[in-house]
């Protein structure tokens, strides 16, 4: 009896899915089957195998180490894997013990870029077919469920912007190898500042054609591409989607752009502020609402010449009352914070506003719109998006339960008065771990996982003589 089979994993429409994988697998002469699992990081691990053992990974999954569950982000293991309470003290994981990876038939594609190789991505399960509760891809489902359970469902459309770069140096030299290891040399494929004009967007026509045809090939839901504000910077925005599907479609984006653009002899990067002369932050912008899940009625939708309805107004009263816990999330990278500043177009505080580009959550439409939504722009671009969502999913149906006011919108949000968003990855990490609604919402356990993780981030961060620090005390001292 295999794996799905054993622990009941599929329903008939998922088994025929499977079959449906195997035969075009078959017809198209695919030779390799990657199958991806998105880690805590939003990163794509796997392995890949050949087309003649499809069959078996989607019946039995693919085992993988519990290690990849416990590294930081330079692949670091934050834990000693064969110490007593190794693995957050679950039996599952002590001595560096496997779980599964099971493909989900629904996701198969072929991959424009390389059509020799389809793609599956995959969900975690410990050995005895119970989700791993530390699976990022779990606690989005697990908040989408509490949100069912509340009579909602969950829409998002995604806004990325993200740096392209010409590569120079891919820096493969024995002395670059680290962990991590040297970054790339790159040069600039536009100069200046020339937010959405169309010369410049022609320059870099060449290199967006050949992204877009990679995205449009794994059809998912491009609905714009754009010149951004700084030298090499560009944005991506998608239809809205139901928020797992809207995941999914982020992490299958990014995983893309960097691999198509390495093969043409590009470099992009989804890091929110790389330390390159000139260029600016970027930013990921999400827009949210819940449906109501009976007919699929958008529940933000104001009434009587009103904007947002009620429901509407404590969601947004949850995201600002939770926005210090919930930067740990949508702001998940030491580097992330040197975009909260003020008078930037990006926010340094948590208030809200009607189409004001300064606060942290736009609130759009027009009174009775269907399309009425919330904008967060607090989010960096790298931040892993099943945990950004799932994380305002739940703050705002804390909000939702209880009540919360959001106050009066910000003409001025630089200058009202209003809590400060952290300064820093430390800051953020404190007001998630005193956050008993996140506790409560994702498990005291998944968040003193994460915690861990991202301290020892910035441990090695704070290890580190930075070159400020030459400078500035080298000679004086």
């Amino acid at each position: 009896m295999s794996f799905v089979e054993r622990h009941g994993l599929r329903d008939d429409l998922a088994r025929a899915r499977a079959q449906e994988v195997i035969q075009r697998i078959e017809a198209e002469g695919i030779g390799v089957l990657r199958l991806s699992w998105p880690d805590q990081h939003g990163i794509l691990r796997g392995k890949t195998v050949v087309a003649a053992d499809a069959a078996r990974a989607l019946r039995d999954g693919i085992a993988m180490t519990t290690t990849m569950l416990l590294k930081d982000s330079s692949h670091r293991t934050a834990w000693p894997v064969f110490d007593a309470g190794a693995g957050m003290g679950m039996k599952e994981m002590q001595g560096a013990a496997d779980f599964v990876i099971l493909p989900d038939p629904a996701s198969f594609r072929v991959l424009p870029w390389a059509p020799h190789t389809g793609w599956l991505l995959c969900d975690a399960y410990f050995q005895d077919g119970r989700p791993v509760p530390l699976s990022a891809r779990h606690q989005l489902r697990r908040a989408l469920d509490r949100a069912a359970g509340m009579g909602f469902g969950f829409t998002t459309g995604i806004e990325l912007e993200f740096h392209l770069f010409r590569l120079l140096d891919p820096k493969m030299a024995p002395q670059d190898a680290g962990q991590p290891g040297t970054p790339p040399e790159v040069a600039l494929l536009s100069q200046g500042y020339n937010y959405l004009t169309e010369s410049r967007y022609d320059a870099l026509d060449p290199v967006l054609e050949i992204l877009r045809h990679a995205v449009e090939g794994l059809d998912l839901p491009l609905r714009s591409m754009e010149i951004e504000y700084g030298p090499s910077q560009v944005e991506f925005t998608f239809d809205a989607q139901d928020a797992m599907a809207s995941a999914d479609t982020v992490i299958l984006f990014r995983s893309a752009v960097k691999q198509v653009a390495r093969r043409h002899g590009y470099h992009a990067s989804f890091m929110c502020r790389p330390r390159i002369p000139n260029v600016m932050s970027s930013g990921w912008h999400l827009h949210q609402s819940l449906t109501r899940r009976e007919d699929g009625r958008n529940v933000f939708v104001g009434e009587g010449g009103a904007l947002l309805s009620e429901t509407a107004r404590h969601y947004l009263g949850g995201l600002l009352h939770h926005a210090r816990a919930a930067a740990a999330f949508s702001t998940p990278t030491i580097n992330g914070y040197r975009r909260y500043r003020p008078l930037s177009l990006a926010p340094d505080r948590a208030v809200w506003g009607i189409d004001n580009r300064g606060v942290m959550v736009r609130a759009l439409g027009q009174p009775g719109d269907r399309a009425t939504r919330l904008e967060n722009r607090v989010g960096e671009p790298g931040a892993n998006p099943y945990l950004y969502m799932a994380s305002q999913l739940h703050f705002g149906l804390d909000g939702i339960g209880n009540a919360r006011d959001p106050g009066p919108p910000a003409d001025t949000p630089y200058e009202t008065d209003a809590p400060p968003l952290p300064r820093n990855l430390s800051e953020a990490l404190d007001a998630l771990d005193r956050n008993d609604t996140a506790g409560e919402a994702f498990g005291r356990g998944f968040i003193d996982w994460f915690l861990r993780i991202k301290r020892a981030e910035i441990a090695r961060f704070e290890a580190e003589v930075s070159e400020w620090e030459q400078r500035e005390y080298f000679e004086l001292f």
